[in-house]
Protein backbone atom coordinates (compact mmCIF):
# COMPACT_ATOMS: atom_id res chain seq x y z
CA UNK A 1 0.00 0.00 0.00
CA UNK A 2 1.21 3.39 -1.18
CA UNK A 3 1.51 6.23 1.82
CA UNK A 4 -0.58 9.07 0.21
CA UNK A 5 -0.97 12.37 2.21
CA UNK A 6 -4.31 14.43 2.63
CA UNK A 7 -4.74 17.71 1.14
CA UNK A 8 -5.19 19.07 4.69
CA UNK A 9 -1.53 17.36 5.94
CA UNK A 10 -0.58 19.37 2.95
CA UNK A 11 -1.52 22.77 3.29
CA UNK A 12 -0.18 22.44 7.11
CA UNK A 13 3.05 21.04 5.93
CA UNK A 14 3.24 24.16 3.54
CA UNK A 15 2.10 26.77 6.46
CA UNK A 16 4.93 25.45 8.74
CA UNK A 17 7.50 25.88 5.98
CA UNK A 18 6.25 29.37 5.31
CA UNK A 19 6.13 29.96 9.07
CA UNK A 20 9.82 28.54 9.19
CA UNK A 21 11.29 30.84 6.28
CA UNK A 22 9.50 34.02 7.96
CA UNK A 23 11.17 33.43 11.26
CA UNK A 24 14.53 32.56 9.70
CA UNK A 25 14.19 36.12 7.88
CA UNK A 26 13.58 37.59 10.95
CA UNK A 27 9.96 38.31 10.65
CA UNK A 28 8.78 38.57 13.76
CA UNK A 29 4.49 39.20 15.01
CA UNK A 30 3.52 42.37 16.18
CA UNK A 31 2.03 41.56 19.69
CA UNK A 32 -1.96 42.38 18.81
CA UNK A 33 -4.14 44.01 21.28
CA UNK A 34 -7.45 42.36 21.70
CA UNK A 35 -8.52 44.80 24.04
CA UNK A 36 -8.22 47.46 21.10
CA UNK A 37 -10.92 47.36 18.35
CA UNK A 38 -11.09 49.57 15.20
CA UNK A 39 -14.00 50.69 17.05
CA UNK A 40 -12.83 52.56 19.15
CA UNK A 41 -11.48 55.12 16.85
CA UNK A 42 -15.40 55.63 15.99
CA UNK A 43 -16.04 56.06 19.65
CA UNK A 44 -13.18 58.64 20.73
CA UNK A 45 -13.04 61.53 18.51
CA UNK A 46 -12.85 62.62 15.09
CA UNK A 47 -10.11 60.87 13.63
CA UNK A 48 -9.98 63.90 10.72
CA UNK A 49 -9.34 66.74 13.34
CA UNK A 50 -6.74 63.94 15.13
CA UNK A 51 -4.54 63.64 12.31
CA UNK A 52 -5.01 67.66 11.75
CA UNK A 53 -4.23 68.04 15.41
CA UNK A 54 -0.87 65.68 15.60
CA UNK A 55 0.29 67.98 12.53
CA UNK A 56 -0.52 71.56 14.72
CA UNK A 57 1.35 69.73 17.66
CA UNK A 58 4.03 68.50 15.66
CA UNK A 59 3.82 65.29 17.21
CA UNK A 60 5.56 64.25 14.24
CA UNK A 61 9.32 66.30 15.10
CA UNK A 62 9.55 62.91 17.46
CA UNK A 63 7.60 60.35 16.28
CA UNK A 64 7.54 58.97 12.86
CA UNK A 65 3.17 58.73 11.49
CA UNK A 66 1.73 57.38 8.66
CA UNK A 67 -0.41 59.48 6.87
CA UNK A 68 1.04 62.60 8.81
CA UNK A 69 2.33 65.47 6.53
CA UNK A 70 6.52 65.29 7.99
CA UNK A 71 5.62 63.16 10.05
CA UNK A 72 9.16 61.21 10.14
CA UNK A 73 10.74 61.69 13.40
CA UNK A 74 13.12 59.62 15.19
CA UNK A 75 13.46 60.41 18.63
CA UNK A 76 10.94 58.60 19.93
CA UNK A 77 8.95 55.44 18.44
CA UNK A 78 7.27 55.18 15.22
CA UNK A 79 3.33 54.85 15.69
CA UNK A 80 2.72 52.40 13.13
CA UNK A 81 0.55 49.59 14.16
CA UNK A 82 -0.43 51.70 17.60
CA UNK A 83 -3.58 50.06 17.89
CA UNK A 84 -1.97 46.43 18.00
CA UNK A 85 0.17 47.22 20.75
CA UNK A 86 -0.35 46.03 24.33
CA UNK A 87 0.94 48.69 25.88
CA UNK A 88 1.34 52.30 25.62
CA UNK A 89 4.81 53.98 26.59
CA UNK A 90 5.37 50.42 28.20
CA UNK A 91 3.61 51.47 31.48
CA UNK A 92 -0.13 50.57 31.29
CA UNK A 93 -2.50 48.55 29.19
CA UNK A 94 -3.44 50.54 25.59
CA UNK A 95 -6.94 51.38 26.51
CA UNK A 96 -8.40 54.37 24.62
CA UNK A 97 -8.71 55.85 28.33
CA UNK A 98 -5.15 55.52 29.07
CA UNK A 99 -3.80 56.91 25.70
CA UNK A 100 -6.39 59.90 26.11
CA UNK A 101 -5.28 60.29 29.89
CA UNK A 102 -1.46 59.78 28.70
CA UNK A 103 -1.93 62.46 26.01
CA UNK A 104 -3.40 64.81 28.66
CA UNK A 105 -0.36 64.53 30.69
CA UNK A 106 2.77 61.90 29.87
CA UNK A 107 4.52 62.57 32.77
CA UNK A 108 1.33 61.56 35.07
CA UNK A 109 1.82 58.09 34.18
CA UNK A 110 5.82 57.96 33.26
CA UNK A 111 7.70 60.74 35.27
CA UNK A 112 11.13 60.17 33.56
CA UNK A 113 9.47 60.41 30.01
CA UNK A 114 10.72 62.74 27.49
CA UNK A 115 7.04 63.30 26.05
CA UNK A 116 6.04 66.84 27.00
CA UNK A 117 2.52 67.75 28.17
CA UNK A 118 1.35 69.18 25.06
CA UNK A 119 -1.55 70.67 26.80
CA UNK A 120 -4.11 69.27 24.75
CA UNK A 121 -7.72 69.34 26.01
CA UNK A 122 -9.68 66.29 26.63
CA UNK A 123 -11.84 66.74 23.51
CA UNK A 124 -8.27 66.71 21.63
CA UNK A 125 -6.92 64.09 23.09
CA UNK A 126 -10.11 62.01 22.42
CA UNK A 127 -9.56 63.11 18.67
CA UNK A 128 -5.92 62.15 18.52
CA UNK A 129 -6.36 58.86 20.30
CA UNK A 130 -9.02 58.26 17.18
CA UNK A 131 -6.84 58.59 14.25
CA UNK A 132 -3.51 56.81 16.41
CA UNK A 133 -6.40 53.59 16.91
CA UNK A 134 -6.17 54.06 13.21
CA UNK A 135 -2.86 52.60 12.92
CA UNK A 136 -3.29 49.16 12.29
Amino acid sequence: MCCRTSAADRRAARQLAWLGLLLAAGVSCRGTNPEVPAVYAAELGDVTRGRVLIEAYGCGTCHTIPGVRGARGTAASPLLWFAERSFIAGEVPNTPVNLVRWLRDPRDIEPLTAMPALGVTDEQARDIAAYLYTMR
